[in-house]
C-alpha cells in the first residue's frame, strides 16, 4: 500500500499540513502493518493446523474458528485500505464518457452515497455487536463473539468517514484541486 495522503495538500497552513501529513502517514503505515500481521497470523495458524492434522492426527480446537475470524478482520482491514487508496471496486461504464465537470459531480455523489451506506452499515453492525455483548456467548476460549465482531462497526465507520471526506473534498475544492 502507498502512504501518499494527497488530500492534506488542500490545507492552507503549511505547518499544519506537514503535521497532518506525517500523522496520516504513520496511521497508514500502522494500518498496513496490521494487515500484514493479520495475514501472517492467518497463514501461520492455517499451516500449523494442517501440519498438526496430517502429522499428529490432531489440531487446535479453536483454530478453525480463529482463522475464520482473522479472515473477517483481514477483509475489513483491506476494505479500509482500499477506501484510503481509492482502489475500491467501481463500475465506470458511463463516467469515462462524461465531461470533467459532470464526472466531478457524479464522483461526488458516488462518494456521498458510499459514505451513507457505510455509516448506515456501521450503525447496524454496532447494534449487532451490542446484541452479541448482551448475549455473552464465547467464540473460543474466553474470547466473546462481540470482541471478534467489533471490527465491523469500526471498519465501516472508517470507510464511511473516508468516503465522506472524499465527498467533501470533491464538493468544496475548486475543480482540479481535489483528486
Amino acid at each position: 500500500m502507498t502512504t501518499d495522503p494527497s488530500w492534506p495538500a488542500k490545507i492552507n497552513n503549511p505547518a499544519a499540513r506537514s503535521r497532518l501529513t506525517r500523522v496520516l502517514g504513520l496511521l497508514y503505515r500502522l494500518e498496513d502493518l496490521m494487515i500484514a500481521a493479520l495475514l501472517t497470523a492467518t497463514m501461520g495458524l492455517a499451516l500449523f493446523q494442517i501440519i498438526l492434522r496430517n502429522v499428529m492426527g490432531t489440531g487446535i480446537v479453536w483454530g478453525d474458528v480463529l482463522v475464520r475470524i482473522l479472515v473477517l478482520w483481514i477483509g475489513m482491514a483491506g476494505a479500509m485500505a482500499a477506501a484510503r487508496e481509492r482502489k475500491h471496486i467501481s463500475i465506470d461504464l458511463l463516467t469515462r464518457f462524461l465531461s470533467p465537470g459532470l464526472r466531478r459531480v457524479t464522483d461526488s455523489l458516488t462518494a456521498f452515497f458510499a459514505a451513507s451506506v457505510c455509516l448506515t452499515a456501521a450503525y447496524f453492525s454496532l447494534q449487532f455487536v451490542l446484541s452479541e455483548y448482551a448475549a455473552g456467548d464465547l467464540a473460543f476460549g474466553r474470547i466473546p463473539f462481540w470482541v471478534c465482531e467489533s471490527v465491523l462497526p469500526l471498519a465501516f465507520t472508517v470507510i464511511g468517514l473516508r468516503y465522506g471526506l472524499q465527498f467533501l473534498l470533491r464538493a468544496l475544492c475548486p475543480a482540479g484541486e481535489a483528486s
